[in-house]
């Protein structure tokens, strides 16, 4: 199963690297890897804060648990997998971004994306189709600019989920 994954992985690889999106996809996807970098959460928790209603003390915790956890634990998976990244194994086309560190999976972008979007969009239904854009936007180009796999995002994306959901259950 690890060589089938690994084959279609940089297969992916191979074609995302070899092409040149047009300047706005360029733009955007770059534009969520920043976002993803932790300002927007960031954001995201002070808007909850200011008018978030009754609720906002323990939605901000909750996401803030899932997130924080996710930190730990991407931290922990990234050293214990050791994978390298697809930008250190082929160049890529038009991307010059530097990745944060030298460890491929699981993508923590997707990890804190999705258990911040997650966690507030169980609390806040009608922002749900935003927030899961975003992490979404985040998790997809962490794979369009090279530094991550398929399969570091989606195992990132899956841990986020269940991270949230972990949190809503401690805490609620």
């Amino acid at each position: 199963m690890r060589d089938f994954i690994t084959a279609r992985d940089y297969g992916l690889m191979r074609r995302v690297h070899a092409w040149e999106p047009p300047r706005w996809f360029q733009v955007w996807m770059l534009g969520a890897t920043r976002g993803g970098d932790g300002w927007l959460w960031v954001v995201a928790g002070a808007l909850v804060l200011l008018f978030g209603g009754p609720e906002r003390f323990l939605v901000a915790e909750v996401a803030g648990l899932a997130a924080g956890a996710g930190v730990v634990l991407f931290l922990i998976l990234k050293r214990l997998t050791g994978r390298r990244r697809p930008c250190a194994i082929a160049p890529h086309v038009w991307c010059t971004l530097l990745p944060p560190d030298q460890f491929s999976f699981p993508s923590g972008h997707s990890i804190t994306a999705f258990a911040v979007a997650v966690s507030l969009a169980v609390a806040y239904p009608a922002a749900a189709p935003l927030l899961l854009f975003c992490a979404a936007s985040v998790a997809a180009s962490r794979i369009v600019l090279g530094m991550h796999f398929l399969s570091d995002v989606l195992a990132g994306s899956i841990l986020g989920v269940l991270l949230a959901f972990a949190s809503w259950s401690l805490l609620s």
